[in-house]
């Protein structure tokens, strides 16, 4: 296509990868780190990875920690569950300032850079890969929980040099601290919120008017699948975190190996996040090639409750080390595969309130891991009778993904009705008033796009693309 058609930013500069009606990009080159959407895309993940390896830094160092502090079992496990609970309502409150502020101002912020990672790439990317897009932006965020497991006492072996054991533990916290710094100043001054530009920059432009934050906020609470979805969350993220927690410990306790030991095989369960996540992302949008959304909901819960039945097993094969390492790493696949399926569903929940449920089922990985920390890792069960408590756990809470319902598009059993468009679902969120001021525009444009989510017999037929590049 000849350079003058390509289409643009609000400052006239040439999108690098094909878009759509929305500027969103229609293909992912991973090589690429070029603005807006590619490193958009790297820039989200990365600010994830670094919060994980911040998060997560003190579980694999916690034998020493544990012995220098005097701390109890029951001292280790509310550490734990403190770690991911205090995440909880800053989660949901990201989700309020990506709506109303854009994802970029506060996504360092500690676990809650998830929402602002998987809003980031949702606005960047097509709804037809914007599953492999979010999957692969949370998954290598993730990582990093599977990073520190063994960077840590790796930092903690060289910190030694430098003092007693009871120093050298505190100063390797001062790395993820450098590591966040250098990160925020990548993204503050080297990327945008939008394909077209920074919030401010688009609503001043007139092209997106400036989000009410109550009605943005109403919306996506009063959604019940946005409930279905906080709660399967939780026992797929919320496993990870747990499992993140414990992981390192269970070795070192269990089969009596040392810290360094520990700490790579606890980092097995997590660097599964290097492709897993990203998998369950791509699955689920090849099977919505053909099926669209009663698709996507059906690998999500065949996904999950293959997740729930390794975990019941893991935990019956505390005596034998081969057997726990093989089926950990098939049990984490699973992990990281059904939390990439389930936020290739999120996005199509409220293209309003994106950044409230996004926000809200985040929320509902943390609080997920304290519940599962809380009932089945304190003093009731041992870890291996409670790592299969918690598979039992997993298997009955995800049947909540069968009563998610999109009736322009379907559920798990129930076809959808023919006479609500995704116009109607979309703009339900709406005001006549509201629309009459033109605050839904952008909206029909993503309901527009949102028709690939119909099973393949029941969509338009393509027509020809305007807005692409070459």
């Amino acid at each position: 296509m000849d350079e003058k058609t390509r289409a643009t930013d609000l400052k006239g500069r040439a999108f690098d990868l094909p878009v759509d009606t929305e500027h969103k990009a229609c293909s992912i080159k991973i090589w690429s780190f070029k603005r807006p959407h590619m490193r958009a895309f790297h820039l989200s993940w990365f600010s994830f990875f670094t919060a994980f390896i911040s998060t997560f830094a003190a579980a694999p160092l916690m034998p020493i920690i544990r012995d220098n502090l005097n701390l109890t079992g029951a001292d280790v496990n509310n550490a734990g569950i403190a770690a991911v609970t205090g995440t909880i309502l800053s989660r949901v409150g990201m989700g309020s300032v990506c709506d109303v502020y854009g994802p970029r101002l506060f996504i360092g912020f500690s676990l809650a850079t998830f929402v602002a990672t998987q809003f980031w790439s949702t606005v960047m990317f097509n709804g037809k890969i914007v599953g492999t897009a979010n999957a692969t932006t949370a998954g290598w965020g993730n990582l990093g929980g599977g990073v520190t497991q063994f960077l840590m006492p790796l930092i903690f072996t060289g910190m030694k040099s430098y003092g007693p054991a009871f120093k050298a533990w505190r100063l390797c916290f001062f790395v993820p601290g450098a590591l966040h710094i250098f990160v925020g100043i990548l993204v503050l001054f080297f990327a945008q919120d939008l394909p077209d530009g920074d919030y401010r920059e688009v609503i001043k432009s007139g092209k997106m008017l400036k989000a009410r934050n109550w009605d943005v906020m109403k919306n996506g609470i009063l959604n019940y699948r946005t409930w279905c979805l906080a709660i399967t969350y939780g026992f797929c993220f919320g496993v990870e975190l747990t499992m993140n927690n414990i992981i390192a410990p269970y070795f070192f306790d269990q089969f009596e190996m040392n810290i360094e030991i520990a700490g790579v095989l606890g980092a097995c369960f997590g660097m599964m996040n290097l492709f897993a996540r990203s998998l369950g992302g791509i699955t689920t949008d090849m099977v919505a090639a053909r099926f669209g959304m009663r698709g996507r909901l059906w690998v999500l819960w065949t996904i999950q409750t293959g997740e729930g039945l390794l975990c019941i097993l893991l935990g019956r094969l505390s005596g034998n080390l081969a057997a726990t390492i093989i089926v950990m790493i098939f049990f984490s696949t699973m992990v990281q595969m059904a939390e990439g399926a389930s936020y290739a569903v999120v996005p199509y929940v409220s293209r309003r309130s994106l950044g409230v449920v996004s926000g809200i089922v985040g929320a509902g990985g943390n609080a997920g891991s304290a519940v599962l920390q809380a009932i089945f890792f304190g003093d009731s069960f041992s870890t291996q009778d409670g790592i299969s408590a918690m598979g039992g756990a997993v298997v009955g809470l995800t049947l909540l993904v069968i009563p998610v319902y999109f009736p322009m598009w379907g559920g798990m059993f129930c076809k959808p009705n023919p006479n609500i468009t995704e116009e109607d679902y979309y703009l339900a969120d709406f005001t006549e008033e509201e629309r009459a001021q033109g605050i839904a525009d952008s909206v029909v444009k993503f309901a527009k796009e949102a028709q690939s989510e119909r099973a393949a017999d029941f969509r338009p037929k393509p027509t020809e693309t305007v807005e692409t590049v070459v």
